[in-house]
């Protein structure tokens, strides 16, 4: 069974129910949207894959990655999605190292999208929409700062993938000002063109 958007959306709000959980699934839906087309791959997959990868976060936390495996099987998903879901945990609570392009792109960026998120909370204007890539490097060193959001994991990321670290902060800014109003960070700004 290939799922769809629709009922990956349905399952992760089954098991997750917090705002900020959801929120951070969208978030990192549309950045392997993003990514995708970046990458020339299948948008859908991408984002579904992203959409799911903390299904069981909320209810199993202790238990993360290992419930999230159940479920998906039990589910009925493709062995494929599963394996690239578990891959973005791979060494934290996860033995499946990301290899596919989209599980390098994952792991690269789930943490990322939550230092993002806290850059432009701290923002006069609130919005995702004018954050710039100097604005998230100036708060990058401040370990303090988003201190739950693993640089060390995000580097890793861009190694794998073979790119810059700018390059990856950058497309993951643009991946998420797509969806900014669905995230609650369009803030003051008008949208560009209006």
């Amino acid at each position: 069974m290939i799922p769809t958007r629709q009922e990956a959306f349905e399952l992760l709000k089954k098991y997750n129910h917090s705002e900020s959980l959801i929120k951070h699934a969208l978030a990192v839906e549309a950045v392997m949207r993003h990514f995708a087309e970046l990458y020339g791959e299948d948008p859908e997959k991408w984002g579904i894959i992203g959409l799911v990868h903390d299904l069981d976060y909320e209810k199993y936390a202790d238990q993360h990655c290992k419930m999230t495996k159940k479920i998906l099987e039990d589910e009925g998903w493709p062995e494929d999605y599963i394996k690239s879901v578990l891959s973005h945990a791979w060494g934290i609570c996860s033995d499946v190292k990301p290899v596919h392009p989209m599980e390098k792109v994952l792991y690269a960026i789930d943490e990322l999208t939550g230092l993002i998120v806290a850059c432009v909370l701290v923002r006069p204007s609130k919005s995702i929409l004018d954050l710039q890539l100097k604005s998230v490097k100036k708060k990058w060193n401040v370990k303090h700062f988003a201190a739950g959001a693993n640089r060390e994991v995000i580097e890793k990321g861009a190694q794998m993938l073979d790119k810059d670290l700018e390059y990856i902060i950058q497309e993951t800014i643009e991946g998420m000002q797509k969806v900014a109003e669905h995230l609650g960070l369009k803030g003051d700004v008008a949208e560009p063109g209006s």
